[in-house]
């Protein structure tokens, strides 16, 4: 293999530092990329080499004799050379073989609570954009043999390195053999973060509807991975990708498994009608302004008319225009800079509202119900860009065709949602199709000791989870 050969690969010569390193009577080129790797590591590799390479005149003296303490192995590819050059490791060119020497070193940010999915209770620890300490975030809660970490290459461009994570004694193989087969079939440039993997790994890559879990917290990717499913961590990216997945795992959260099993069904239960609200408020407001007024009591009637006089627009472009002034700021203030953005979001919110009902351009009831409405999808943060579109559509429905066009509505997507799977597993499961052990887990939350089998929705070949026979079924 010829040092001249990789250089020649690269678009500048810039990218790649060439040093000669004397080992005893000879002079060997030492390649490493200088912003990937740490120098100190380098320089003491280079001082180790000088002062105790003298008797080594082989590649594989060198790394047993000189290099024991060093991550360091023989490649004998030019494809892997060039791979592990890019990835930081230093590249020394021995009289009879190559020596990959671990030299890395990579600026990451500190492991901290995720700003995504925060918690009174329970760990606070979040992944981070480096895929060695991810994996160590589970490896320290997952302490057994049967934990299964298998590396792929995905990207021509990027090479990026992604993790399949899995327990062998726990996933389904022909799951695992599936994910496999998946990864190996994607054909893509560059993958820069682990959401790129979402439309290339589903089953559905056209709906509307995800179908893997996204988290940023290791409990739960552990949590999910001692129920039968297996994880993609992508390096480079802290949020970490779990198949299969289900509908009822987004109205879930870490911690309602730290909280009283009471209390936990009690938040369930909220985020549902709270979700609820959040898609239909709009389209049920609209479609009885419109064609149901009749449903409406008297004299609550009086004062939404009252609060309804004078306003130019009919209720559905009212309720759309409300619709796209909230949506506005609420992007505005993700783009703006965090010192203002907060501040900027909620004078935004206050002044343009409070002008524009004033000024009677729309009424304080259409005010009222968006932000009840933008407010409640909040409480399922995963969903909140499917249901931002199905609200949309319901509100047009609502407000051509009234209760009818909202339950035709309301069938279309549960149909689809019905139709979907993620990986063999029903997109709706444990409700469609029911499944009745699975129950106690799903809107409801028994208590712990109840909870002595796996979820039978997701496949697995080690159904019991705690009990006397936990043993006999490893």
């Amino acid at each position: 293999m010829n040092y001249e050969k990789i250089l020649g690969q690269f678009a500048t010569d810039k990218n790649i530092v060439v040093r000669d390193v004397k080992v005893g009577k000879s002079t060997y080129k030492l390649l490493f990329a200088p912003e990937l790797t740490d120098g100190l590591a380098v320089r003491s590799m280079i001082k180790a080499l000088q002062r105790f390479g003298a008797d080594a005149s082989t590649a594989t003296q060198i790394k047993d004799a000189v290099l024991h303490a060093t991550e360091a192995e023989i490649v004998n590819d030019e494809a892997e050379a060039m791979e592990s050059l890019l990835s930081g490791d230093g590249l020394l060119f021995a009289n009879d073989g190559v020596l990959q020497i671990n030299v890395r070193k990579y600026e990451k940010r500190s492991v901290e609570e995720p700003p995504t999915e925060t918690v009174m209770r329970g760990p606070r620890e979040g992944f981070i954009e480096d895929l060695r300490t991810n994996l160590g975030l589970i490896q320290r809660r997952l302490r057994t043999p049967a934990l299964g970490i298998e590396k792929y290459r995905v990207g021509r461009v990027s090479s990026t390195n992604v993790a399949l994570v899995y327990i062998s004694t726990i996933a389904q193989p022909e799951l695992i053999d599936e994910v496999r087969k998946r990864l190996n079939k994607i054909d893509i440039d560059c993958l820069i973060d682990s959401h790129y993997l979402q439309p290339l790994l589903e089953d559905h890559p056209f709906s509307i509807f995800h179908q893997s879990g996204v988290t940023e917290k290791p409990d739960v990717v552990c949590a999910k991975l001692l129920e039968g499913r297996v994880a993609l961590i992508v390096d480079g990216s802290p949020m970490v990708l779990t198949v299969p997945f289900m509908f009822i795992e987004d109205i879930q959260s870490s911690e309602d498994y730290y909280e009283r099993n009471a209390f936990s069904t009690f938040l369930r239960i909220m985020r549902l009608i709270a979700l609820f609200f959040g898609v239909a408020l709009p389209a049920i407001f609209v479609a009885i302004e419109m064609f149901h007024q009749e449903v409406i009591p008297v004299r609550f009637l009086t004062t939404l008319m009252n609060a309804t006089e004078g306003i130019p627009l009919p209720p559905l472009p009212e309720i759309l225009f409300v619709l796209l002034l909230f949506e506005i700021i609420r992007e505005a203030s993700v783009r703006m800079p965090r010192a203002v953005g907060m501040a900027m979001s909620i004078v935004g919110a206050l002044v343009l509202g409070e002008t524009a009902v004033n000024a009677g351009i729309i009424s304080s009831p259409a005010v009222m119900v968006v932000a009840l409405s933008s407010i409640s999808l909040y409480t399922v943060p995963n969903e909140v860009g499917t249901m931002s579109l199905i609200r949309i559509v319901l509100i047009f429905a609502g407000g051509f065709l009234g209760f009818f066009g909202l339950i035709i509505s309301a069938m279309f997507f549960i149909y689809l949602m019905c139709s979907l799977d993620s990986f063999g597993v029903s997109y709706t499961a444990p409700f469609a199709p029911l499944v009745g052990d699975d129950l106690k887990d799903a809107i409801v939350r028994a208590p712990i000791p109840t909870l002595s089998t796996r979820p039978k929705s997701i496949p697995n070949v080690n159904n019991v989870r705690q009990g006397e026979d936990i043993c006999e079924n490893e």
